[in-house]
């Protein structure tokens, strides 16, 4: 059975939405509306939006849905690995529904992130000493600066 709806998707998107029907069900959890909502929202972005933003843009498609219940899935969807939170020191959290290893560019002025692919940087070996006592399973490079937009608008 087809997932509704993939028709205008990338295949990226259709194996996603594939993997959240897989998930819930090794889980035992229902493949909601919400969930399966959410997902796709996040899906459609490139920019890594706030929680608020998602809401936002879900709420245009379900105006039944609570800004709580948005959260509660965002939450759901990290725990179950088909997204990530992105780390960004000072601002709100920001979710990423490309879970493979890639690095961020981060601007310190407005707070835009933007996805860097880098093989130099993704073939970097994890340390297996457990620095601090973490055991560290993944990483990602966060490079900070100041993207073009910010850049323009202080010449100006």
């Amino acid at each position: 059975m087809g997932l509704p709806g993939c028709q205008l998707m990338t295949p990226y998107a259709v194996e996603k939405l594939r993997r959240l029907q897989e998930v819930c069900r090794q889980r035992g959890l229902p493949v909601t509306t919400q969930r399966r909502t959410v997902l796709e929202v996040l899906l459609e972005r490139h920019d890594h939006p706030t929680a608020d933003e998602i809401y936002d843009t879900v709420r245009d498609r379900s105006p039944q849905i609570s800004r709580r219940t948005v959260y509660r899935v965002l939450e759901t969807l990290v725990e179950l690995e088909l997204i990530r939170r992105v780390h960004h020191p000072g601002a709100s959290a920001r979710f990423d529904a490309k879970t493979h290893r890639h690095h961020h560019l981060v601007c310190v002025r407005c707070n835009k992130i933007v996805d860097l692919d880098s093989s130099d940087w993704d073939n970097l070996a994890l340390p297996t000493n457990k620095p601090h006592g973490f055991d560290v399973s993944d990483f990602s490079v966060q490079l900070m600066g100041i993207c073009p937009d910010c850049r323009k608008q202080s010449k100006t």
